[in-house]
């Protein structure tokens, strides 16, 4: 599983270190300080001579998303409106369905992996149906739990004996 990086954090050390180095601290010191290595403060400093204090500020990570807010919010209203509206036989939404939703919407095409990362990240849990046979007789497996599986069981009736 991926560790998220408390990318504010982070800012707030490269920004408290180009300060320290601003004051007149070595290197080697704001490292101390920061417990970073010598080697990032070095590129702390070469940043905020470059590009200033908003060089050091937090960057997203990662490529952006083709699905801006906007398009995420119009995905649940297609979701919610349920499979059978989107066309589908049944009400069950599978990653491969909306994926091709996603596709036929919005001409974007994702893994069905990106497809539970980004209901996840909207949240949407995982539905299961039951996995019960409709021709299942709910007294006859009663009858069964209570007459044949004890005769069945392997331990004695008694289990002092």
């Amino acid at each position: 599983m991926a560790v998220k990086r408390d990318l504010k954090a982070l800012e707030r050390r490269r920004l408290r270190g180009a300060q320290l180095l601003r004051r007149g601290y070595t290197e080697a010191e704001v490292a101390r300080m920061c417990e970073v290595s010598r080697n990032a403060v070095n590129l702390w400093a070469r940043q905020q001579a470059r590009g200033g204090k908003s060089s050091l500020r937090a960057k997203r990570l990662g490529r952006p998303s083709a699905l801006d807010a906007a398009k995420r919010g119009e995905l649940v209203r297609l979701l919610k409106r349920g499979a059978l509206a989107a066309g589908y036989a049944t009400e069950l939404w599978t990653l491969a369905r909306v994926a091709e939703v996603i596709s036929r919407h919005f001409g974007v095409r994702y893994s069905e992996t990106h497809v539970w990362r980004l209901l996840g990240n909207l949240g949407w849990s995982p539905q299961r149906p039951d996995r019960r046979a409709i021709e299942r007789d709910e007294a006859a497996i009663r009858r069964w739990k209570q007459q044949r599986w004890p005769a069945l069981k392997k331990t004695p009736p008694n289990k002092a004996a």
